[in-house]
């Protein structure tokens, strides 16, 4: 079977299993133990909506009462859980050059009590809505990547300086006002004290201008690669002048740009041109400029390193952003990240620590692939599957373990299909990139 050589039910199965066997300590009592384990299943299904309603009617339960016990009163601490999935993703996808992505991301809801709504900008849809704002930590290493670490975001007059609205919502005490490049800043001081095996950090503009998260990743020792934007001044000449970035960009002769890769997207190599320029006066500090090869647009990066680095290191980190949006995506359509039905703080931080599991469960199942070759062309010129993509891993999940299979070879058949059609529409997409690059 042409999907066989990668589809691995019997190893899947372990990894399911140890990602469960890794949390069951935290669950003194059966039934929250085995409600968990329903619920990760669950948030790993077909069900269309992973609300407690649509996880407890796939878990065989005749009522959603223990799931929703879970999250609201049963005893266990989502933090400890959330340490056991870094502790699993640290095993399968450690890489001591990875890279700490810290991103924000909104979830619409209707209604003022869950905590920390409110009317604000969210990205997920591109304007101001009644929703919830969080900052995640994801980890992009050689293996794969996932979600790390979250934390919710508090309005700071709305909510942080409401205290009947913290109570009702159960918000601890001891949580104050931050801003997300401070709620970032916390979770790469908590990776650090964890031993994430990390190098980098890089980041988009809201965490690249904020200048105490830029040393306190320097006083980890990490580099970072942060997104500026075209008007932030940086200091030339050993650090005497000062120049907005995009006049250091238009100062760029011909023979300061190389072509390179950030590395391989959906469609295929993401080519761009690069320069690089030393700037301040240690002489580890470099303003890194993007420009697209057809369009002419110009991106711009602050960066910093320990020891000097070539261009082709700061171009992979800078690269590597792209994982954390992949991981909210896939964290949303594949494990239901954004469908919870909870306000309080507990059962917001419980929903997201699972879910953040069962995508560790996906990203390491997905990392047991072997790599793809090396050669950039090769998707024009083969129709072959693609690799096996999260939504194929979860869908096969389901259909060889969650639920008995009337017939696997069919099952392995349309996966075949499905890939072999997104090879196709892939090789299409390439052979265009190709005629227009030869042009």
């Amino acid at each position: 079977m042409a999907a066989g050589h990668s589809v691995d039910p019997a190893g899947w199965r372990l990894v399911f299993e140890d990602g469960l066997q890794r949390i069951a300590g935290q669950f003194t009592r059966r039934e929250p133990r085995l409600a968990a384990r329903a619920f990760v299943a669950g948030l790993l299904s077909q069900a269309e909506r992973k609300t407690c309603w649509q996880l407890a009617e796939q878990a065989g339960y005749r009522q959603p009462a223990p799931l929703q016990r879970l999250l609201r009163t049963a005893a266990w601490d989502a933090e400890q859980v959330l340490a056991d999935v870094q502790t699993l993703l640290v095993e399968r996808l450690g890489d001591p050059h990875g890279v700490l992505i810290p991103d924000e991301t909104g979830f619409v809801k209707q209604g003022a009590a869950s905590v920390g709504v409110q009317r604000q900008y969210t990205g997920t849809v591109g304007r101001i809505e009644n929703s919830q704002v969080a900052v995640f930590l994801a980890y992009a290493g050689a293996g794969g990547r996932a979600l790390l670490d979250r934390r919710l975001y508090l309005p700071e007059h709305t909510w942080c300086a409401d205290t009947s609205r913290r109570t009702a919502a159960g918000v601890p005490d001891d949580i104050g006002f931050a801003t997300k490049p401070r709620l970032a800043l916390d979770m790469i001081d908590a990776a650090v004290r964890a031993g994430i095996p990390a190098g980098w950090v890089t980041g988009d503009e809201v965490y690249g201008a904020d200048p105490d998260l830029r040393a306190g990743v320097r006083a980890h020792g990490l580099g970072h690669v942060l997104a500026i934007g075209c008007n932030r001044r940086v200091a030339v000449n050993d650090g005497r002048t000062r120049l907005r970035a995009d006049e250091v960009a238009a100062r760029l002769t011909g023979g300061c740009w190389q072509r390179m890769s950030a590395g391989v997207g959906a469609k295929g190599p993401r080519d761009y041109d690069w320069a690089q320029v030393v700037i301040g006066t240690g002489g580890k500090e470099y303003l890194l400029v993007r420009r697209h090869p057809h369009t002419g647009e110009l991106a711009f990066y602050l960066c910093w390193s320990p020891r000097r680095v070539p261009l082709a290191t700061l171009i992979r980190v800078a690269g590597s952003r792209w994982a954390v949006e992949e991981c909210f995506q896939s964290a949303k359509n594949e494990t239901g990240l954004d469908h919870y039905q909870v306000r309080g703080w507990t059962g917001w931080h419980r929903f997201t620590a699972l879910a953040m599991l069962a995508l560790a469960i996906l990203a390491i199942c997905a990392g047991t692939q072997p790599a793809e070759p090396a050669d950039p062309t090769r998707s024009a010129r083969s129709g072959t599957p693609i690799r096996l993509t999260l939504p194929e891993i979860r869908r096969l999940l389901n259909t060889l373990m969650f639920t008995p299979a009337p017939d696997i070879e069919h099952a392995l058949h349309w996966s075949a299909w499905r890939r072999i059609h997104q090879a196709v529409a892939r090789q299409a997409h390439y052979q265009r990139r190709l005629s227009l690059s030869a042009t």
